[in-house]
Formats: C-alpha cells, structure tokens, sequence
C-alpha cells in the first residue's frame, strides 16, 4: 500500500473553496503564512476516526507536505506553500502502523515516523511508563529519595517519578530504575512495540522512517560515550532493519543537545527536530536560512481540541497565543 499525494502544483495554496468554507482556518497574510512551517507530531493515535478526521481537515485548510519538500526548502530550493504541515509520528508506537497508516493512505497525506530503534520487535515498556507502574507498585529507588518535593505526585510516587528520573544524570537514572525494578511487587506488563515487519510496511507505504535514537535517553544527561551510543546506534539497526539509512532525526524528549550535531552530520542526516512547541520560521535567523538540525515541532494527538488544531494549521502559533473555547474534532 503506497500512500497517493494530493494534487498540489508547487507552491500552490489550499483550493480557495475550502478556505472559505465554515470551519475553514483563520487567515494569516500570506507572507507569514508561506513561511512557517507546523510539524506536528503524534505520539499513540487512539482514536481512528478523530485521527481521519484531522487529516481530513489538514487537506481542506492547509497544504501537507513531505520531509523531502521541508529538507528540500530549508536548502534553499522550492518554497513551501502557505499553511504548509509536516506530519510526524514519534517513539514508535504501533499505532502508527495499526492505525495512522490507513488514514494517511486514504487521505494521501505525507508523513515520517521517528522510530527508538533498540525497542523494536520487542514487549518492552518505555521506561517512564514502566517507572510510574513500579512505583505504583510499591518500588523506590534512593536517588529518587532526596528529590525536591515539587514534581507532580511527589518523588518516588506515581506522577512524579519520571520527570524525577529524567532529571537525573543517565548512569543514575538507569541504576535508579534497576531498583525500582527490584524492590517493586510487581514488574511492568509488556508494550507491543513496532515490528521489522511493521517498519517495512510503513516504509513501503511512503512513511520515511527517521531516528529517534537506539533507547530514548534524553541526551543532555548523558556523557559523550552514550551521546554516541544513542545516535549512532539508533542509525545503525534502523539501516539493518530497513535497508535504508535513515536521514532525519528526532531528539529525545524533543531536547537539542549540541554534540549530536556533528555525529548527525557524520552520518548525512539532512534533518533534525525538536519537541519546542513552536511552529518553524523558514526565514531563519536575521533572514538567513534556517538551521536543518533544529527544526521545530508541535504535539498534538486524537484530543487536540479544533480550535487549536486549526488554529496550528492556519499559522497561529501555540507558544505565543492561547486558543480558548475550543471544541474537539
């Protein structure tokens, strides 16, 4: 199955009746709009009818366009048209192959899925999710014990035991979590991650495949050795598992970190993106062109209320203004 693109001439804007239409997006002048760009990014697609839905809207109100149009532009070649919208999938959740790439083949919509490479073909958890389950049952950890009492549940409880993790140095979060799988009662129940199968099918479809890392370590907590480990290693069985090398990249916890910039480049990466919450000014710094390796994302997912999605889609951006009111799809 091999997603079809919608019609679209280069540089074309949405067809003006839809634009128009009730429900149709809030317009922008045309020069802001033709140079911001809304990568949005799914994490677990759980609603398959909201998810046609806001495809359906992307293609009446704005103009998606693929990874190869976006690495093509920042370079310098063929504008994007106004309204443009990348679609991206992170972590690898099999939703995105069970349930998002039926709805982008029907819809004929472009996207790249950003894959934690060490995860696939296997059951294990992500290891926040494990994390809050071990705590929940029972488990703690002493580098968790003096943690400042201001995360969300308390440290060594459930809500605030993962950000407390991340926000330790990686060596310590990774011994932290071998003790709370220890003295938990219970270990976590497994997560069916995407499978070899999976990526190909995704692959064939027209989804790029990009790096999301070999095992999701937030890499500003991590020295050199696992900075390498992460990039090069989630690059290496992502190409072994495709047969292509992959050529854009998602940092974990959507957080640049400076020394991955020259593995990426190393390994011809064209494309880098962040999690900033921020729709990406193609103009670049003082006009310049924008920097490849930061590109910047939105998350969104099927409980995006519209109000906010179409805002996204018709050039607002959500850093800057509050959408209030809104409805959901």
């Amino acid at each position: 199955m091999t997603i079809p693109r919608a019609v679209r001439q280069p540089g074309q804007a949405p067809d003006e009746a839809a634009r128009r239409a009730p429900g149709g997006p809030l317009q922008l002048p045309r020069g802001r709009a033709s140079r911001r760009l809304a990568v949005l990014t799914f994490h677990d697609v759980d609603d398959a009818a909201v998810f046609r839905a806001q495809l359906d809207r992307l293609r009446r109100t704005a103009s998606p366009v693929s990874l190869g149009e976006v690495e093509a532009a920042v370079r310098g070649g063929a504008p994007l048209p106004p309204h443009a919208v990348l679609v991206s999938f992170e972590l690898g959740h099999r939703t995105a192959a069970t349930t998002a790439l039926p709805a982008l083949a029907a819809c004929g919509v472009p996207a790249v899925a950003f894959v934690v490479a060490g995860l696939v073909d296997t059951e294990q958890p992500y290891w926040w999710n494990e994390a809050e389950y071990l705590v929940e049952q029972g488990g703690w950890a002493r580098g968790l014990s003096s943690r400042p009492q201001g995360l969300p549940g308390g440290p060594g409880r459930a809500g605030g035991v993962a950000a407390a993790l991340a926000a330790l140095p990686d060596p310590d979060r990774r011994r932290s979590l071998q003790e709370l799988r220890v003295t938990a009662r219970r270990q976590a129940p497994g997560t069916p991650q995407l499978t070899s199968a999976d990526l190909l099918a995704l692959r064939d479809a027209g989804v790029v495949l990009g790096n999301h890392s070999l095992g999701h370590a937030r890499l500003d907590s991590c020295d050199d050795y696992v900075v390498r480990e992460e990039v090069q290693g989630g690059h290496h069985r992502l190409a072994r598992l495709t047969g292509e090398e992959p050529r854009a990249f998602a940092y974990p916890d959507g957080v640049f970190d400076g020394r991955a910039e020259p593995l990426l480049r190393g390994l011809g990466y064209s494309s880098a993106f962040l999690t900033d919450g921020a729709l990406f000014d193609l103009r670049g710094a003082s006009g310049g062109r924008p920097d490849p390796l930061r590109i910047s994302r939105l998350q969104v997912n099927t409980g995006t209320p519209r109000g906010l999605f179409d805002g996204v889609l018709s050039g607002w951006n959500p850093a800057a203004r509050r959408l209030r009111g809104a409805v959901a799809v």
